[in-house]
């Protein structure tokens, strides 16, 4: 299997508000930034759009060390949240789980890839990480001034 990196954030201008992701693959000497975003979002939706969109985007069954700031991400999937958010219909603690779809669209590229997950502190001189920052405040900024 190849090994490729994925570094991945999201951002929100507002919570909710116009939101972004940004994402940056590589493998070996090959990179491919990607972008996108929705409008209105909440930061968590820009930051689960990353990762989704980042392995979305590979063509085959891929090694992933992923690299997130997002606590809510990295931890509800290192820590096994989701796996027992799926068993229990989508409910915790009686309510629907936030992000469910997202979770969803998740799951089956977990299952496709080998998903190594890593948090890095967000906003601390991380390269990849302020790079996929500036394209998801970017792309957020975008969404906000289309709607005025």
């Amino acid at each position: 299997m190849k090994q490729v990196f994925l570094y991945t954030d999201g951002a929100c201008s507002g919570n909710p508000g116009p939101g972004g992701w940004g994402a940056i693959l590589r493998y070996g000497a090959h990179e491919r930034e990607l972008c996108g975003g929705e409008n209105p979002t909440t930061n968590n939706r820009m930051e689960l759009s990353a990762v989704i969109e980042g392995l979305a985007a590979l063509k085959e069954p891929c090694t992933v060390e992923l690299y997130s700031d997002s606590t809510y991400v990295v931890n509800s999937v290192s820590k096994g949240w989701v796996y027992t958010w799926r068993t229990k219909n989508w409910q915790k603690g009686g309510k629907p789980v936030p992000n469910t779809d997202l979770w969803q669209s998740l799951l089956p590229l977990l299952e496709k890839h080998k998903v190594n997950f890593h948090w890095v502190r967000g906003h601390d001189g991380h390269p990849e990480n302020e790079r996929c920052d500036k394209m998801a405040v970017a792309y957020a900024k975008s969404q906000s001034s289309q709607t005025k």
